[in-house]
């Protein structure tokens, strides 16, 4: 296996309940404390000491999983406000959150997210969604069809970053002298007119320290890509299996570059559940122990309410009859369910452990060497980029990524020892982007 030139960039998705569901029940889980900042600052710390690119927050508009005794995937953290937090408290680390295209205005995010990238020191990050659900709390009768939630995220994202390159990079010049602060000549109306937005611009914030704050998008459909490899830094991917992996990474940077953008420069970080022990043994007993905490009656209510499908007529220890699947799914995560159900005959118990694990994305079961071994592999053999990783539990799960996994990676020169820059630009290796508007 041939040795990268470049090293890995690994990310985490701030669950603090922990990404395995139910994981909450176990002792010392600190559940309590869910939604409140200190819990979530010293998760956060943790990341920053092993040099994690970027902490990645989710976000879910409404309160129907928590509805469903889902407390893992949940809004108890509006990305902005605690992004705006914990760069008060951090220093290098980059700070990522999500805000739908559906349920905001490109102007309002624009200024949401330059905000935190002042506020931090350029280490802002935008994650795209296009929502699925919640528009009931936003006065709408039903979700808008997928095409046109994303034909209206790509002309939204185009305005937001005609947005934050309205002002060129030297447009505060503070001449005491002359009493000019900004050269208003370096500030640019975008004047757009669209399908969907009227902005005139320029915006009313100086430029990122950073040029732009870095663009994450995740999304496998056609439309999820074409908004991807448009505008996206970072893609994160749920790609549980190496083939398949190493087929979508090379199909998605032949896609970036026929845009005419650097395929280096897009890095893809598919999901990984590292439930670590210092023996396979052990391992696989706290992956037992995770999986006794997992309540099957809520787990057939939220595989049922994720995948569109009712499943409560299936027995645990049966088969999901193929019948009980509609003919195209919406999610590229419904298809590997499907897949797994169907191709790898899994049991509705199996499944639910399985989505209680990874979500759709890829989990794995061993020591912090082995689990290395494992994201080498994919790294050298071009599956990735490196991993956004999910501790399966908090905060023990965190603390064994942060103090026995990174530490392995970092002394076989996989992964960095120090940060490489002040900004989240600098730390993923991505230059300076061009201007997307013309200048006067």
């Amino acid at each position: 296996m041939e040795r990268r030139p470049d090293n890995m960039h690994i990310t985490t998705f701030m669950l603090p309940a922990g990404y395995h569901k139910d994981s909450w029940r176990l002792p010392g889980s600190r559940a309590e404390e869910l939604g409140f900042l200190d819990f979530v600052l010293e998760l956060t710390l943790m990341a920053e000491a092993a040099k994690l690119d970027a902490v990645f927050f989710g976000d879910i508009v409404t309160a129907d999983t928590i509805l469903r005794n889902d407390v893992k995937m949940n809004g108890l953290y509006e990305p902005i406000s605690v992004l705006s937090a914990l760069a008060a408290r951090t220093s290098h680390i980059g700070l990522i959150g999500t805000v739908s295209t559906t349920f905001s205005e490109p102007y309002n995010l624009a200024r949401q997210i330059m905000g935190v990238d002042h506020m931090s020191g350029g280490r802002a990050g935008w994650n795209i969604v296009t929502s699925s659900q919640g528009n009931q709390n936003f006065g709408l009768e039903e979700m808008p069809d997928p095409v046109d939630r994303y034909r209206r995220a790509m002309e939204y994202v185009d305005v937001v970053t005609q947005l934050w390159d309205s002002w060129d990079a030297d447009a505060v010049g503070t001449n005491r002298e002359t009493g000019v602060w900004a050269e208003t000549s370096k500030l640019h109306r975008i004047n757009h007119s669209g399908e969907f937005f009227e902005v005139q611009g320029p915006l009313n914030m100086r430029p990122s320290t950073q040029g732009r704050p870095i663009i994450v998008q995740a999304g496998s459909s056609g439309p999820g890509i074409e908004l991807g490899s448009t505008y996206a830094d970072v893609i994160y991917a749920a790609q549980p299996d190496k083939a398949l992996a190493q087929e979508y990474y090379e199909n998605y940077k032949r896609v970036v570059a026929g845009k005419g953008r650097n395929p280096d420069h897009v890095k893809i970080l598919p999901g990984l559940v590292p439930i670590l022990g210092s023996t396979q043994k052990e391992a696989q007993e706290l992956a037992d122990h995770l999986a006794e905490q997992v309540n099957m009656e809520f787990g057939v209510t939220q595989l049922s309410a994720s995948h569109g499908m009712d499943l409560s007529g299936v027995d645990l220890d049966d088969r999901v009859p193929a019948e009980l699947f509609p003919e195209t799914f919406a999610r590229s995560r419904s298809e590997i369910f499907r897949r797994r159900a169907l191709e790898d005959k899994l049991t509705l118990r199996e499944l639910i452990v399985e989505d209680a694990r990874g979500t759709g994305h890829g989990f794995f079961i061993g020591t912090a060497s082995a689990a290395a071994d494992h994201m080498i592999d994919w790294f050298n053999d071009r599956a990735c980029d490196g991993f956004n990783v999910n501790a399966p539990f908090m905060p023990g799960g965190m603390e064994m990524m942060c103090t026995q996994l990174i530490p392995e990676l970092q002394e076989r020169g996989y992964f960095r020892t120090e940060y490489e820059g002040a900004t989240l630009r600098e730390n993923l290796g991505l230059n300076l982007p061009d201007p997307v508007i013309t200048r006067d």
